[in-house]
């Protein structure tokens, strides 16, 4: 809405879950909005065609570096991995897969406090210091995720009827959820 766009693009694939909450998401916000989504609209039916596409146009794509085997979305509020070896529940994921949480094993043995101040529901600062929704999003998947909080390892179902494992990280979104039920277990 602050840019007065009458459409928005996804990259989520059309038989999982992230498109439907990327498209719930943008209607709530501006309902009537256009969707783009390349993968139910344009021949972009693989993962391999829709880079193939980016690279050339020249959209920018980050692969944090190395070339990754997984189908990834990204944002504020999660990192979604699905595909290959995922799909197997018996499987691992690998370790260098993981892109905002450390393991447990690597975060530190003291630890990390952190103040939330809410207002209304929202979290408005963050050891005293008000900022934007955007900014606690992005200082919360930092501090959490360096103190290995927040990964997720299910198997879910799909809105199309099929069962899949996704793997996610969501840092912020964990901090915030027990940080919720918190209070709600004393003011409830």
């Amino acid at each position: 809405n602050e840019t007065n766009a009458d459409a928005i693009s996804h990259g989520a694939t059309g038989k999982g879950n992230d498109q439907v909450r990327f498209e719930l998401g943008a209607y709530a916000l501006k309902p009537g909005v256009k969707v783009i989504a390349p993968w139910r609209e344009w021949d972009l039916m693989s993962r391999e065609k829709l880079l193939d596409y980016a690279e050339k146009h020249n959209i920018e794509i980050d692969r944090g570096g190395k070339k990754s085997p997984y189908s990834m979305d990204a944002n504020l509020l999660h990192i979604s991995y699905e595909g290959l070896m995922l799909e197997d529940p018996w499987t691992e994921p690998e370790a260098d897969m993981w892109r905002w949480t450390v393991s447990p094993e690597e975060a530190p043995d003291k630890p990390t406090y952190v103040e939330l101040t809410y207002r209304h529901g929202d979290i408005v600062a963050i050891d005293g210091v008000e900022t934007s929704p955007a900014t606690v999003m992005e200082k919360l998947n930092k501090l959490a995720g360096e103190n290995g909080i927040g990964r997720v390892d299910i198997v879910e179902n799909r809105y199309v009827g099929m069962k899949a494992r996704g793997c996610y990280e969501t840092p912020a979104g964990t901090v915030m959820l027990k940080a919720h039920r918190a209070i709600e277990s004393i003011t409830l």
